[in-house]
C-alpha cells in the first residue's frame, strides 16, 4: 500500500521536553526500585489523570471523558467535521510496573500535540491522544477492558461488573474517582488510530533495530481456574488420605506449562497468580484460586491449547481426588491491522533513516481493539532486555525520540493521504 508524501518532513518532536515529562510523571506512583505502581481507577490513577488533561488543555485541546472513562484530548484541524486521527494508549500500571509501558504511547501524543502547536501547523483532521482505561487488567480483569467496550467486544454492563480482588466493581471505582463522563463509550468516530509503544519483548534490541513496524498482536486467552480439595490438619492426615488442593494446582501449573511448550516456539502459557486457602503453614490447602494466560499468533492453535487444557486438568482432578472449576474469562482474537496505517509507520521509519523491521506484538493492546472500528497500527521502539512489567523497565531517551517522531509523521502522512482521497 501507498500513503502521501509527508507534507512536513522537516518537523520534529522535541527530545528534552518529551523526556522530562516522562520522568516528571513518573514520580505519580514512583517505588523504590525506579518503577510506577499505578492501579487503573487508584487515587494515582486519578491523579496523573488530572495531570494529562491539564497539559492537553495546555496544548491548546479539549477534552472530554466517556462512560468508561476513557480520556480523548483534541486539537482542532482545518475540517472539525471530519473524525480524528487518534494517538492512544494507557496511563495505568502493573503492581510492580516500569515507566514506559504504555505511558510514552500517551506522552509522545501529548509531545506531538505540543509540537503541532509551537510550529503552528494545522492539519486537515483533528488530531487526539487518547488514554484508554484499564488496559493492563492488573487490578479489574480482564485487560484492555474500555477499550473492548469501545470496539465493541464487551458491553459497558459486564465491564462495570468487573471485580477487583478485594470486591470493588469497576463502576463503583470510576465513579469514586470522579471519571466517568457522559459520552457513551464507543460513540466516538476515528479516522484513524496510531500507538507507540515499547516492545516488551527482546528483538529489537537484539538486531539493532530502532523501530518496528507492528502487523498485529497475535491471540490471548486468558482462564481462571478454582481447585477444591479439603483442608486438614498437616501432622494428623495420611499422606495416603489427602485431598490437597495446593498439590493438584501444581500439577496443572506444570501442565500448561507442557502444553505451552508442545506448540513451540510460537506458544506461551503463563501462570501469574494463585492463592492458596487457608494459606496456613499447618493446614493442608483445600482450595487454590489460579490464573492461566495463553498466547499465540494463531487462533486455531489457541483453540486446540484449550482443548489440551480441558483434558490435562480433568485427568490431574481426577487423579489427585480433588474438582476443579475451569472458566475462560477473556478471549481476544489474533489481529492484523491496517494495511494504510501499517504503510506510514513504515514510511515515516524510513524517511526517519531508522532500521525497523515488520513485528507482530506478544502482548495485548488497546489498538488490537480499536482495529475493529478504526484503521490501526502500532510502532515499537526496544526496551532493553525485553523487561517489561517490571520496576527495571528501561528505554533509551533517543529510541523513545526516534519512535514519537515516527509517530508524528506517520500521523501528518495518514492525515494527508485521506485529504488526497478525499478530493478537493
Amino acid at each position: 500500500m501507498s500513503v502521501s508524501t509527508n507534507p512536513a518532513p522537516n518537523l520534529r518532536i522535541d527530545p528534552a521536553r518529551l523526556w522530562d515529562t516522562i520522568i516528571d510523571t513518573a514520580k505519580i506512583g514512583s517505588t523504590p526500585k525506579g518503577g510506577i505502581k499505578r492501579l487503573t481507577l487508584t487515587d494515582l490513577d486519578a491523579e496523573v489523570r488530572r495531570w494529562f488533561i491539564a497539559g492537553c488543555e495546555q496544548a491548546g485541546c479539549t477534552v472530554t471523558i466517556d462512560d468508561m472513562g476513557n480520556i480523548f484530548a483534541r486539537r482542532p484541524g482545518k475540517d472539525n467535521s471530519l473524525p480524528p486521527i487518534a494517538i492512544g494508549s494507557h496511563l495505568d500500571t502493573q503492581p510492580t510496573g516500569g515507566k514506559y509501558d504504555g505511558i510514552i504511547g500517551v506522552l509522545s501524543g501529548l509531545e506531538l500535540l505540543r509540537t503541532l502547536r509551537d510550529a503552528g501547523y494545522e492539519t486537515t483532521h483533528p488530531i487526539e491522544v487518547i488514554d484508554w482505561t484499564n488496559e493492563e487488567g492488573s487490578r479489574f480483569a480482564p485487560a484492555m477492558l474500555s477499550s473492548g467496550v469501545f470496539g465493541g467486544q464487551f458491553t459497558r454492563e459486564w465491564a462495570y461488573a468487573r471485580e477487583d480482588r478485594d470486591g470493588i466493581r469497576f463502576g463503583d471505582a470510576l465513579t469514586g474517582i470522579g471519571f466517568v463522563g457522559e459520552e457513551p463509550c464507543g460513540q466516538h468516530p476515528l479516522a484513524a488510530h496510531f500507538e507507540l509503544h515499547i516492545e516488551q519483548g527482546p528483538i529489537l534490541e537484539a538486531e539493532d533495530k530502532v523501530i518496528g513496524v507492528v502487523t498485529g498482536v497475535q491471540g490471548m486467552r486468558w482462564y481462571e481456574v478454582t481447585v477444591s480439595g479439603n483442608d486438614s490438619h498437616a501432622g494428623s492426615t495420611p499422606m495416603h488420605l489427602r485431598h490437597d488442593a495446593l498439590l493438584a494446582a501444581a500439577r496443572m501449573i506444570e501442565a500448561v506449562n507442557r502444553i505451552a511448550m508442545g506448540h513451540a516456539p510460537n506458544a506461551v502459557g503463563t501462570v501469574g497468580l494463585i492463592e492458596a486457602r487457608p494459606n496456613s503453614r499447618n493446614v493442608i490447602p483445600g482450595e487454590v484460586f489460579l490464573t492461566i494466560d495463553f498466547r499465540h499468533p494463531e487462533d486455531a492453535v489457541l483453540e486446540a491449547m484449550e482443548q489440551e487444557l480441558h483434558a490435562a486438568l480433568g485427568s490431574v482432578a481426577d487423579a489427585s481426588a480433588v474438582t476443579h472449576v475451569l472458566t475462560r474469562i477473556w478471549n481476544s482474537p489474533a489481529v492484523r491491522f491496517d494495511a494504510d496505517c501499517i504503510a506510514a509507520v513504515r514510511a515515516a521509519a524510513e524517511q526517519g533513516g531508522h532500521p525497523h523491521r515488520d513485528i507482530i506484538s506478544g502482548a495485548g493492546h488497546d489498538s488490537a481493539y480499536i482495529a475493529a472500528v478504526a484503521p490501526t497500527s502500532m510502532i515499537f521502539v526496544p526496551c532493553a532486555g525485553g523487561v517489561s512489567h517490571n520496576e527495571l523497565e528501561s528505554a533509551e531517551p533517543e529510541h523513545v525520540a526516534a519512535g514519537a517522531n515516527v509517530l508524528l509523521h506517520a500521523v501528518l502522512a495518514m492525515d494527508a493521504t485521506l485529504a488526497e482521497r478525499r478530493g478537493p
